[in-house]
């Protein structure tokens, strides 16, 4: 099985989300027919002036699929979460068991929806204007996940003015400072 997924690709610090919110239009519009962000399955989420996509990261042992009640999610061939509609009671459990926040219900839809990355070529990787969303395969994302952090928590120190300060620290690997 080949999984596939949804990363935000941090590899070029001078890019980031600017939400914008194309992801969720054309998401709403692939998958919908309407212009609406309220229907797509991927949400930019806005917190203290940063925006990030929310989407769903296939877990592995995903808790929307274990707190369902009936059942009615499920992993299907790709290592996607699968919603069997004909089961699905429509509850919502699911959609509180994220605990990325990233089922999603609408009053138009009997069911939650989750990304099903659009059958293999994401519309919002292809339409993003920043190109930080990219598509990853599980053969080579294990190797590339300690880059992508590295990248993220140097650029996030960077952001709040402490790069320089942590860099000239000396620590020990049981995280107490260095004599």
């Amino acid at each position: 099985m080949k999984k596939i997924g949804l990363v935000i690709d941090r590899s070029n610090p001078d890019m980031d989300c600017t939400g914008c919110r194309m992801c969720e239009v054309i998401c709403s519009f692939f998958h919908e027919g309407v212009i609406n962000p309220k229907k797509a399955r991927i949400r930019v989420v806005s917190e203290q002036l940063i925006d990030v996509p929310t989407f769903c990261r296939q877990c592995r042992s995903p808790p929307c699929r274990d707190s369902c009640p009936v059942n009615a999610l499920s992993i299907g061939q790709e290592g996607l979460i699968v919603v069997d509609e004909e089961t699905c009671i429509g509850c919502g459990s699911c959609v509180e068991a994220c605990p990325f926040g990233a089922m999603f219900m609408h009053t138009d839809w009997k069911t939650p929806r989750a990304c099903d990355l659009c059958g293999g070529e994401p519309k919002c990787v292809e339409y993003c204007p920043t190109k930080i969303l990219k598509t990853y395969n599980s053969h080579d994302f294990p190797y590339r996940r300690k880059e992508y952090a590295k990248r993220y928590l140097k650029r996030a120190l960077k952001q709040w003015g402490i790069e320089d300060i942590i860099s000239e620290q000396k620590w020990s690997s049981d995280g107490s400072e260095k004599t």
